[in-house]
């Protein structure tokens, strides 16, 4: 699990190195964007494997915004990092991913379908 302390500090990050502003906008949208990979109900998780944690947080911080800017970058990044806490990783071109996050953005893309991509691009690392 990602902590809001920890992306918070992975957006900053990523705006001292690609440029742009630091900042939140909106704390209550990141606190939600952060706990709706570990929701529940009657004691079972809502998205229970990597796949569906890494879109759901993808999902809620790019559509949602809750920092001033860089939104897009700091959602894949932490979409990523759910998948490499499984030692799993994406598999795609950086076009793909490019027009794949755009179009998460332009609200082209719901839930499911950004589940089906990041499923289909996923891979697990070899580690031996």
């Amino acid at each position: 699990m990602i902590s809001k302390k920890e992306a918070i500090e992975i957006h900053k990050t990523l705006v001292k190195e690609f440029g742009g502003s630091t900042g939140i906008r909106d704390l209550n949208l990141l606190d939600l964007a952060i706990n709706r990979s570990i929701q529940t109900f009657g004691g079972k998780e809502l998205y229970a494997n990597p796949t569906e944690k890494s879109a759901s947080i993808l999902e809620s911080i790019v559509k949602n915004h809750p920092f001033i800017d860089g939104n897009k970058r700091t959602g894949y990044v932490l979409a990523r990092l759910y998948l490499m806490e499984e030692n799993m990783d994406l598999n795609a071109t950086e076009d793909e991913k490019y027009n794949f996050i755009i179009s998460i953005s332009e609200g082209k893309l719901n839930f499911d379908e950004i589940l089906k991509w990041i499923e289909s691009k996923s891979y697990f690392l070899d580690l031996s």
